[in-house]
């Protein structure tokens, strides 16, 4: 049903803006708000405003999130200039930190061009630290966004760039529809969800 549509796409992060499910709507329209208000629970709907304003400020040239996974604030670029890395400081945590990779600030410095997209218990790969409880954050193995994992499904979808790749490996799943890639290998029965959910709900993303 609709309701449990909608959930589901809110608990995997999939979508902010949730479209209507039927493929042949000629009107292609999304559901308001105060629509989705309607259907879910609260704990729900808080977890959808949370991922509406995080979109907000991935898609913002003039914030971006502090890099620190204890941290998390939004911080505020001087310009918005992706090609041109910058010091940012966050007023939050007072850590230096590069707009374009995320690292520690490298005055004189490229950015790194293949940075570990994995994280040890008690750091990550821009160098800062963290608890290990936090050990299940990774980066989008094709735009480096930070991604979190709280339960659910092994198949991720960044919310950034929308590229598919498996939690445990990393491997692209772009091009693997069908979830071939769990049939076999190390990562052999760990999507998590039955095929066919995931698959339906990546045919409405």
């Amino acid at each position: 049903c609709l309701k449990q549509y909608v959930e589901l796409l809110i608990k995997e992060g999939l979508e902010t803006a949730i479209s209507c499910p039927d493929a042949a709507c000629p009107k292609r329209g999304h559901l308001q708000e105060n629509e989705i208000e309607c259907m879910v629970a609260s704990e729900i709907m808080q977890r959808y405003k949370k991922l509406q304003f995080e979109r907000e400020v991935l898609l913002d040239p003039c914030r971006t999130w502090c890099p620190s996974s204890t941290c998390q604030a939004v911080c505020q670029l001087r310009e918005p200039s992706p090609q041109d890395p910058q010091l940012v400081q966050c007023k939050a945590c007072d850590i230096e930190f590069c707009s374009a990779c995320k690292s520690s600030w490298h005055p004189g410095q490229g950015c790194q061009e293949n940075m570990p997209i994995s994280f040890l218990p008690g750091e990550t790969s821009s160098g800062f630290k963290m608890e290990e409880d936090d050990a299940p954050i990774k980066r989008c193995p094709k735009c480096k966004v930070y991604i979190e994992r709280d339960e659910g499904c092994a198949q991720m979808m960044c919310k950034n760039c929308k590229h598919a790749f498996c939690w445990y490996c990393l491997e692209s799943l772009d091009d693997d529809f069908l979830l071939i890639h769990y049939d076999k290998g190390p990562c052999r029965n760990k999507l998590g969800h039955s095929r066919a959910s995931v698959i339906w709900h990546r045919t409405q993303v």
